[in-house]
């Protein structure tokens, strides 16, 4: 009632659009901050605790399988409630779970660990799922530019974390708690302070302005309560690619990312010199995404889909033929790499808007969004075995050739569409 009596007029529609991005951008950069910290010591910490670098890829995969979990509670949330209590809600939880983490080091029980990272992982739900936000009151020509302003407020956060990991590490020296610990510490920090963010300041929600919107513009044109049978395969085609797009992308990236820390160190880098490597990583997978957003809305899904295939191949290869000591080339080929990804991701999540409509949106943004966690998870839990079994380079290889299906995917999608 409300949303529909007060954002009917295109100018309070733009402002609240306007407003709910700069909302967005602010819990981000927390978020961001929350997410790469952990993701830069999961692994080592894992190795640490178990003395095992096989199952090094377990908390990359148990913090994205409770991504997966979180991602289908956060959708439903957002569908019911709306996005601030969706987002709030996973935030909140990623909080939860450093804090569990926390505890674990503290106590060396690695089952609270895997519990904890499990949690945790519901912050990464929201982080990613908060792009979302954004395009609710966002025009088609301006979908991707909006999931770009929601990545690249990441960045600050994300390349940021990472490079503190020595500093929080003798931090938590510092207060009696193990150093592999001391990312955790910032991340229970930014996640909660993301989701009070969003919790206070999302108001009105753009979700349920939207759906308001969409209601009133249905009862009043009686065309849109009659969608064809082309349009509602379109839209089913639409979601599928998009959804395969974003899960090629999160597998391949996932893999190569997890085990990149544990072949530095297995060759004699520090923890400063894989801090590095990681935050231009992340860097690479959100600062562009501004011009990635533009390059999605004016050129088109399939051709940036396409640049995102090309661009992990080279990544895979170059991990694979990099020698160890080479700093230069591991920083190239993890930049590539999450170059490759935030190609995948913009496109994707622009396919996946364009398909749904706003009464459903939400939940099947949700259920996309576990597939691209499961598919984060089976990268990360199958990169510690692929590396134990073989090398490194093996596993980047096999990473680079997975990420070759985006082109076959689209051509595909583009041969049965209609003119």
């Amino acid at each position: 009632m409300h949303a529909r009596a007060n954002w009917t007029s295109e100018e309070a529609q733009r402002r609240l659009y306007k407003r709910t991005l700069y909302i967005v951008v602010l819990s981000q950069i927390f978020g961001g901050a929350g997410l790469a910290a952990g993701v830069t010591v999961g692994a080592l910490l894992a190795q640490d605790m178990l003395g095992t670098d096989q199952l090094a890829g377990v908390p990359t995969a148990l913090l994205t399988l409770g991504s997966a979990c979180a991602s289908v509670l956060v959708g439903r949330l957002s569908q019911r409630l709306g996005r601030r209590a969706g987002l709030t809600t996973g935030f909140l939880l990623g909080g939860i779970g450093s804090i569990g983490v926390i505890f674990a080091t503290i106590w060396n029980s690695v089952a609270l660990l895997f519990i904890s990272l499990f949690i945790y992982g519901a912050g990464t739900a929201s982080n990613l799922q908060a792009r979302y936000a954004g395009t609710d009151l966002a025009k088609k020509t301006e979908r991707a530019t909006a999931v770009s302003v929601a990545l690249v407020a990441t960045t600050l956060g994300a390349v940021a974390a990472p490079n503190l990991v020595g500093v929080m590490g003798q931090f938590a020296q510092s207060v009696g708690i193990p150093s592999l610990a001391g990312p955790f510490i910032l991340s229970a920090a930014a996640f909660i302070t993301a989701g009070f963010i969003l919790f206070f300041l999302l108001r009105p929600d753009p979700y349920m302005v939207a759906r308001s919107l969409a209601d009133n513009q249905q009862q009043g044109t009686a065309d849109l309560q009659h969608m064809t049978d082309d349009h509602r395969a379109a839209n089913k085609k639409g979601i599928i690619v998009g959804a395969a797009v974003m899960v090629l992308t999160q597998m391949v990236m996932v893999a190569i990312m997890t085990m990149t820390p544990v072949h530095m160190k297995h060759h004699g880098h520090g923890l400063h010199d894989v801090g590095l490597v990681i935050s231009i990583h992340i860097g690479a997978m959100y600062l562009p995404s501004l011009l990635t957003g533009m390059l999605v809305d004016k050129i088109g899904r399939k051709a940036m889909t396409f640049a995102s295939g090309i661009t992990l191949l080279a990544a895979g290869l170059l991990a694979a033929l990099a020698p160890a000591d080479s700093m230069f080339l591991l920083i190239a080929a993890l930049a590539l790499l999450g170059l490759g990804w935030n190609f995948g991701l913009i496109s994707g999540t622009a396919l996946i808007v364009d398909a749904t409509q706003a009464k459903t949106r939400a939940k099947t943004q949700g259920t996309v969004d576990v597939l691209v966690a499961l598919a984060g998870a089976s990268g990360g839990a199958l990169s510690g075995m692929v590396m134990a079994q073989s090398s490194y380079a093996v596993l980047s290889l096999i990473g680079g050739m997975l990420s070759l299906i985006l082109i076959p995917v689209m051509l595909w999608s583009q041969r049965h569409a209609k003119p």
